[in-house]
């Protein structure tokens, strides 16, 4: 069985196992104050060309979301989001859970535009409704599409001008960056009214880690030597070999691929024999004969199980 479930089966990149052992036996400072922490933030600084960027690292994207959208918001205010959006659909409801609102728009191909923000804007302008703050993005987003430096910068544009926050969530960052369809560097937001007491708040919501040295360590073995990109940029070379067999034998998609996730359509006979030997995520049943499903691949993803996985295309589809 091979597996095209998600892009976190596997434990970690050598790299970051060499780094975790050999300092293994270091006695670090806590919570996040220690050597390895200042290293990866230095990495990420250089980057993104900030050095007054304010950086934490915390363990989970769950956690990251929630931590980051509950303490920007007031009480009465809200996130807008894609009706496709990680918080609104794959997170239980985290970010209601702490008082505050997921307001959904319609998306384009899992991306949010100037349109789709403005009508939930408009749709919840009174006083008896929850007042939109975050705007909430993902790149790239729930279908495997990524967003343009054009989209962005419009998006960009309409928060400055309604005063609102820009919120990207990372989690599959180094995929969108290293995209072919990826027409920028990075997408940097800092505001300095944000920043205050945030380690705070961390603490309270049970995301500083007494051994945060444990997430300096891999995110510097990710950053000081451009590791993240390179493993970025291998998941979709393999998401490339299989989508480009999937076009070549007329197979459609939920959305046009581009990255590391890829939304083929198929017939639920091919599908049936394709599940005796991959796995997948089924992701929506198009109608009775016909069903989406999400194929992932990985820093992981051998080239075996890509070889695997287009011989069975070329011989059934």
């Amino acid at each position: 069985m091979y597996s095209f479930t998600n892009d976190y089966s596997e434990g970690a990149h050598p790299k970051v196992l060499d780094l975790m052992l050999k300092s293994n036996f270091e006695q670090n400072s806590g919570y996040g104050n220690d050597i390895h922490c200042s290293k990866a933030r230095e990495c990420i600084k250089e980057l993104i060309h900030n050095n007054d960027a304010d950086i934490h690292f915390i363990s989970g994207g769950t956690q990251a979301n929630l931590l980051v959208i509950s303490s920007f918001l007031r009480p009465h205010q809200a996130t807008i989001s894609a009706d496709t959006g990680h918080i609104i659909g794959h997170e239980t409801g985290a970010i209601e859970a702490t008082g505050h609102k997921v307001i959904s728009v319609p998306g384009k191909e899992g991306k949010l535009t100037p349109e789709s923000i403005s009508f939930g804007l408009k749709q919840n302008c009174e006083e008896y409704t929850p007042r939109p703050k975050v705007v909430y993005i993902s790149n790239s987003t729930e279908l495997g599409t990524v967003y343009t430096k054009s989209e962005l910068t419009a998006i960009h544009n309409l928060c400055k001008k309604e005063n609102l926050i820009l919120f990207l969530d990372g989690a599959r960052l180094g995929s969108a960056l290293t995209s072919k369809m990826n027409d920028l560097e990075a997408l940097v937001i800092i505001r300095d009214d944000l920043k205050e007491d945030f380690r705070y708040l961390m603490k309270q919501r049970g995301a500083m880690l007494a051994k945060g040295f444990v997430l300096g360590m891999q995110f510097q073995a990710l950053f000081e030597d451009n590791l993240f990109f390179e493993l970025g940029q291998y998941a979709n070379e393999k998401a490339e070999q299989i989508w480009d067999v999937l076009k070549e034998h007329k197979i459609l998609f939920l959305a046009e691929p581009c990255s590391n996730q890829i939304f083929p359509i198929l017939s639920n006979d091919l599908l049936k024999e394709f599940s005796e030997k991959f796995s997948y995520n089924i992701i929506e049943k198009m109608d009775d004969d016909y069903t989406a499903i999400r194929l992932v691949t990985s820093w992981a993803t051998t080239q075996e199980s890509v070889k695997a996985l287009i011989e069975f295309f070329e011989k059934n589809a």
